[in-house]
């Protein structure tokens, strides 16, 4: 026979809603990148942590009242979840005409694995939660809100520290590359880039106002993930992000370098070398570009 909840499974579903909306809050940045833009999306985030948590919150009560039929919506729930990333691809793809450069489809897959990855922190959160509050076998609310709020705290802090990736950043050295222009071509610190600035105004836009950085890899297996064409595609629409783009971009594997160095150029809208070195070094590492050293050595 099913039980019926009690008012301090009340409390503690509650308890883990709260948490759990607040990990979704935590995990949810709007910085330059505008991922998710403000406020439409920022707040669809929001509620869709607010489902996750409910249903998180809810499954060990429901387990322990004998309702199972109720743990089926979690089924449920990570099909949302994973429709929720389709459609979030799908807009992204849909609006890539509208840049000043494509994200391309690699870092578009990226951001919709995140977005449904980051309902998971939010469910798993709140279960967890309730999950500490129900085995303190309490009923007053002195013990069982430190109890939860202590408990999602850590388990909010452990997740996204897992779940953190690295960024360009983390992974290679970045610094300003000096723009040359002979004739109709551009060179980056001696470095042949294009060939095709072959009107004087071009070549005027980028020796008064272009602006160009050299990426260089900290350690031979990151040279795999920055030659991988989606991750300097992502880099470069950073950049592009950034700074806007008056007219020009280019990107440019140095093959002749044993280090696997690239150069990004371009001629901007705002002109600010530090915000180029920001935008750089914040892209992610995508996760079909990553590569794990020990499985590159063999063992």
């Amino acid at each position: 026979m099913e039980k019926a909840l009690k008012e301090p499974d009340i409390y503690m579903i509650v308890i883990g809603i709260i948490m759990g909306v607040s990990a979704r809050i935590a995990t949810l940045k709007v910085d330059y990148r505008q991922i998710p833009t403000y406020p439409c999306a920022y707040f669809n985030n929001i509620v869709m942590g607010f489902i996750a948590s409910s249903l998180g919150a809810i499954a060990i009560p429901a387990i322990l009242s004998g309702d199972f039929v109720s743990i089926t919506f979690l089924t449920v729930a990570v099909q949302q979840f994973r429709e929720t990333r389709k459609a979030e691809g799908e807009s992204l793809g849909r609006l890539e005409h509208t840049e000043y450069t494509q994200r391309g489809d690699a870092y578009i897959d990226g951001i919709s694995k995140t977005f449904e990855s980051r309902n998971y922190i939010a469910m798993v959160t709140s279960l967890i939660s309730v999950l500490a509050m129900k085995l303190s076998n309490s009923k007053s609310l002195v013990v069982l809100v430190p109890c939860g709020v202590i408990t999602g705290v850590v388990v909010i802090a452990l997740l996204y520290r897992f779940t953190k990736g690295k960024t360009i950043g983390d992974i290679c050295n970045i610094r300003d590359g000096k723009i040359e222009v002979k004739g109709s071509e551009l060179f980056v610190d001696g470095i042949f880039v294009t060939n095709t600035l072959g009107a004087d105004k071009s070549r005027e836009l980028f020796t008064k106002e272009g602006l160009a950085v050299v990426i260089e890899p900290k350690r031979p297996v990151s040279r795999l993930t920055l030659e991988n064409y989606g991750q300097r595609q992502a880099i470069l629409f950073e950049a592009v992000k950034a700074l806007g783009v008056r007219r020009y971009k280019y990107t440019r594997r140095n093959f002749l370098s044993e280090t696997g160095m690239i150069i990004i150029a371009f001629v901007p809208m705002i002109n600010d070398q530090n915000l180029l070195h920001y935008a750089v070094a914040h892209t992610p590492v995508l996760e079909n570009s990553r590569k794990v050293g020990r499985i590159v050595k063999g063992g």
